[in-house]
């Protein structure tokens, strides 16, 4: 791995469909508006495109914490767009600042937390469990 610096910038779109709403991902009751871990999911995508440049090819980095504000209200059709900066570097953990919009506000906000992972021994791990 290179040293990722303080301040990379990683970001991550989807146009919100059906598929994506919280009346759909989770409970018919619920208005149809982007479910909560879509955005999540979102979010999780910006901070890893923040770093992909700076790991090597067996290299990846895991979510292992997450505080997300949800904000407003996102209806179909809208794209939901999350920008992640690097915050902090400790070794294999990285800390991040993620915002997301959805192209008429800000509809979302956290702070995110990912550890750098050796692919094949996490796989090799993963066997263990029968996985």
């Amino acid at each position: 791995m290179r040293q990722i610096p303080i301040g990379a910038k990683g970001e991550y779109s989807l146009v919100v469909t059906a598929e994506h709403l919280a009346n759909r991902f989770k409970d018919a009751m619920l208005p149809a508006v982007l479910a909560t871990p879509v955005l999540v999911m979102i979010m999780e995508n910006a901070a890893l495109n923040a770093i992909k440049t700076y790991l090597n090819p067996t290299e990846s980095a895991v979510g292992t914490r997450i505080d997300v504000i949800h904000l407003a209200a996102t209806p179909i059709g809208l794209t939901a767009t999350a920008k992640a900066e690097v915050t902090g570097v400790d070794g294999r953990r990285i800390e991040f600042r993620i915002d997301a919009t959805d192209g008429i506000e800000r509809i979302g906000t956290a702070t995110h937390e990912r550890v750098l992972i050796d692919k094949v021994k996490f796989e090799e791990r993963l066997k263990l469990k029968g996985g």
